[in-house]
């Protein structure tokens, strides 16, 4: 009988009388922990979600790193608007912004933990340190040890008992609640299916780390009493171990028994399939095309590429704007003047060399770049030749309406000189 089920009282027959055992059972819902019980999912629960325990997933470990390395490798300059057009900035500014934002961290590692903070836990913070020279460096705060609140409609960060005014901090959320103070990060809203993934780890370790052995049940005429029963369970459980141990095929089990796999077998229940599901989920929450997860399964020549257009065009190029305008706000001000703090997109190609070249050579034959202005992206020393300073283009190239006359080999009416000629040979 299930243990979940009770037979309907019956009343309608005498004391004694003995029926055929009625199918007619009154069930309880299916939501009650017995039922649960049953099938052994009572008690069971998913493993706790943290950052560092969602980083022992490879998915979002390779996200994570990805990402911050990816924001953190971007060139990342400050410029000044002039007549002449943009110009790069020089001095302490420059310094903090691309080179070393204080005195233990240089650029990329202090951007690493900035995005980190973003892609872990949902939020980068780092204090502006001011001189009355100007700004003299940037210093990481931890955000699990921020508080922030509002006092008199001004938003303020107290950080190790310490208040600062939020135009003294530089703050990128990956999404605000609904409070414009609090955060979502991605680690939580997606800690299902991290929880998910976690499980599928602890029980892919735990059975290959008994040899690949599911469960057992012993089926068979059982020993009398409980001391007999586990004695012949431990008997099983030794002559299986020892099996697994000395790489045997056979185990010796009693006569008349036999054993049976208790609980799904991980092919048929599609546990591969579930793990590379796991990994698009994961992708899906950090907005990542899974490509960059080493996930190929569905990739192509043309669909990758594809892949990593829309990886600049609708994640590091909104992250990268993001992070520009917080800088810009909070070191220069709502009214910021000329100077503003840009990435340069064009980092990512340092990879593709054919492509980058073939860029800088389309720059130059179109007057966009110098000779040297293109050499000083290699890092490659400046030509002494003055050409080399020079806006150049095709010669072929000219204003609509200007195209030099065709030069067909007929001579023109009224030339004098074809006119001598012309009496010459008469003569």
């Amino acid at each position: 009988m299930w243990p979940f089920a009770r037979p309907k009282a019956d009343s309608g027959h005498a004391a004694g009388e003995k029926r055929a055992e009625t199918t007619d059972y009154q069930t309880i819902p299916v939501s009650d922990e017995n039922f649960l019980a049953f099938f052994g999912v009572n008690g069971v629960k998913l493993p706790h979600v943290t950052i560092d325990t969602a980083l022992t997933v490879p998915a979002v470990m390779a996200a994570v790193a990805f990402l911050s390395r990816t924001m953190a490798a971007l060139p990342l300059h400050v410029y000044r608007d002039s007549d002449k057009g943009a110009e790069r900035v020089k001095g302490k500014l420059a310094t903090v912004i691309h080179d070393a934002p204080n005195d233990g961290m240089d650029s990329f590692k202090f951007r690493q933990w900035f995005w980190q903070q973003v892609f872990t836990g949902g939020r980068g913070l780092a204090w502006i340190e001011r001189t009355p020279q100007g700004i003299d460096a940037l210093w990481p705060m931890d955000p699990a040890k921020t508080s922030i609140q509002r006092v008199g409609g001004r938003v303020e960060y107290v950080y190790d008992g310490k208040k600062y005014p939020a135009a003294d901090v530089i703050d990128v959320p990956y999404m605000l609640k609904a409070d414009g103070l609090k955060h979502y990060g991605p680690i939580v809203m997606a800690s299902k299916a991290i929880q998910l993934a976690l499980a599928m780890n602890d029980y892919g370790s735990n059975f290959f780390a008994g040899g690949g052995v599911p469960p057992l049940a012993l089926v068979g005429p059982l020993p009398q009493g409980d001391a007999a029963l586990k004695r012949a369970t431990a008997e099983i459980y030794r002559a299986v171990d020892a099996a697994r141990k000395e790489d045997k095929p056979i185990v010796p089990i009693p006569a008349g028994h036999e054993l049976k796999p208790v609980g799904f077998d991980p092919a048929k229940g599609q546990m591969v399939e579930a793990r590379r599901y796991q990994v698009e989920e994961i992708a899906r929450a950090f907005q990542l095309p899974p490509v960059f997860l080493q996930d190929l399964s569905r990739a192509t020549f043309s669909n990758a590429e594809q892949q990593d257009l829309h990886l600049v065009k609708h994640l590091i190029g909104q992250w990268a704007k993001a992070l520009e305008g917080e800088m810009n706000l909070k070191l220069f001000g709502r009214g910021r003047g000329t100077r503003y703090v840009e990435h340069n997109l064009d980092g990512l190609m340092r990879g593709d060399f054919k492509s980058r070249i073939d860029g800088i050579a389309r720059a130059i034959q179109t007057a966009q770049m110098t000779p040297n202005e293109a050499r000083a992206l290699e890092n490659r020393p400046r030509h002494d030749n003055p050409d080399a300073d020079e806006l150049l283009v095709q010669g072929a190239t000219v204003a609509l309406g200007k195209q030099p006359e065709p030069n067909t080999g007929v001579p023109e009416a009224g030339n004098d000189n074809n006119d001598e000629n012309d009496e010459a040979k008469a003569a």
